[in-house]
């Protein structure tokens, strides 16, 4: 073989070998060879804000939120038997359906008004700056006010026969025993409301409870149409006027209790009002934030700040005017002086379990504020819905037991 041919197949063995032979690419064409890339890294995801159940009993904040109207339900329940008071010679008994029928109606009416407060509150806590991440929320909360406000309507005008009814005891169906009477309620409720519309008139015309609870339930059947209006229009409808409405619907509530026969009659009236209205705010802003808000990191960091600004006054104002209609309700005892009617007088005992839930709840709340809030502002992982369900609770079996109380003479 001649030195030129050595030399063209050594060409040809080293094209081989390149990998040039057989490809329709010409060299100037070739890739570069792909160096590995860098693995990425993927942004941090904010770690969830609750791990924890909502109260530590359920992940469902619909659970959840029946839990609460449960606990105040029971409380109002069974303060009701503890508090019973024995039958008067002469007058006619009363059903058991109605003295636990009213408890109950008149517990739903207070969390039906707080859950409307409460969920137009969340509008204002949350802000109007981030449309796209607020308002899928604020529709829900929009139908949930609407339901609220219906439940609240039907509640007080239940409440308003339940009250006559108990005026005029004699006719109310009564059955042989307690638990028929309970059992059959519902029938009994009926049957008086058709048979004695006349006596439920004149409960409305002559005692002062009738035309608060009337009031109240006009101010509900506003706050249906204007519910009505914010799921359609929106924020249009301001929560200003939607969070009034309630507030004026709270005010009359104390009419229906034994302190308009005090003696300090206006004083406490005043302090009743403040109390009603500051409690429910606190509660309500607090279960709309928590509910809606304790697994969205981002929002729950906007708006429980702006909550636990108003509900530093809140807790001060509820202990303060709790503390005063408590005191001067004791001082009116025509059977027990001071001190020994705080322990010897069911209004005394009762008030003292709320002061008791009052005392727990500033407890709960000053934990929340001091080291669950710099977490939630952080970003960090909390448990504010364990915390924050827990003062919930507390707050709904205080709920319970202020229905009763409000309808417990000092003595």
């Amino acid at each position: 073989m001649t030195d030129a041919a050595r030399q063209y197949v050594r060409c040809l063995l080293k094209a081989c070998h390149d990998g040039r032979v057989g490809s329709t690419r010409s060299p100037s064409n070739r890739q570069p060879p792909v160096k590995a890339r860098p693995a990425l890294r993927r942004p941090a995801v904010p770690a969830p804000t609750a791990t924890s159940k909502f109260a530590g009993v359920t992940t469902s904040a619909a659970w959840f939120a029946a839990l609460l109207a449960a606990a105040g339900l029971v409380a109002a329940i069974v303060s009701t038997g503890a508090t019973q008071q024995a039958s008067i010679a002469g007058l006619p008994n009363v059903s058991a359906g109605i003295n636990y029928g009213i408890p109950i109606f008149r517990t739903l009416l207070d969390i039906a008004v707080v859950a409307a407060m409460g969920l137009a509150l969340l509008s204002k806590f949350l802000g109007f700056d981030r449309p796209e991440r607020t308002e899928p929320i604020m529709i829900k909360a929009r139908r949930l006010a609407y339901w609220a406000s219906w439940l609240w309507t039907m509640s007080a005008l239940a409440s308003l026969v339940l009250l006559s009814a108990q005026v005029y005891a004699g006719n109310f169906p009564k059955r042989s025993s307690a638990f028929l009477d309970v059992v059959t309620a519902p029938y009994s409720f009926f049957e008086y409301l058709v048979t004695s519309p006349h006596l439920i008139g004149r409960y409305v015309a002559n005692v002062p409870a009738g035309k608060g609870l009337l009031i109240t339930a006009a101010f509900g059947v506003l706050s249906i149409w204007l519910c009505r209006a914010s799921i359609k229009y929106g924020e249009t409808v301001p929560a200003e006027v939607r969070v009034g409405i309630a507030a004026f619907a709270l005010l009359p509530l104390p009419l229906t209790g034994h302190a308009s026969d005090w003696y300090w009659h206006d004083f406490v009236m005043m302090s009743m009002e403040l109390h009603v209205v500051a409690s429910s705010a606190w509660a309500g802003g607090l279960a709309a934030c928590v509910i809606f808000l304790a697994r969205s990191p981002s929002l729950l960091a906007v708006a429980l700040p702006r909550f636990s600004r108003l509900a530093t006054y809140c807790v001060f104002l509820v202990a303060a005017t709790g503390l005063f209609s408590g005191i001067a309700g004791l001082a009116t005892s025509k059977v027990t002086r001071m001190p020994q009617a705080i322990w010897e007088t069911h209004y005394g005992l009762l008030l003292i379990v709320k002061l008791t839930c009052i005392a727990l709840v500033a407890v709960t709340a000053l934990h929340v504020r001091r080291v669950i809030l710099p977490r939630i502002a952080r970003r960090e992982k909390n448990s504010v819905a364990l915390w924050a369900g827990l003062e919930l609770v507390v707050l709904a079996v205080a709920f319970g037991v202020a229905v009763v109380l409000t309808r417990s003479a000092p003595y």
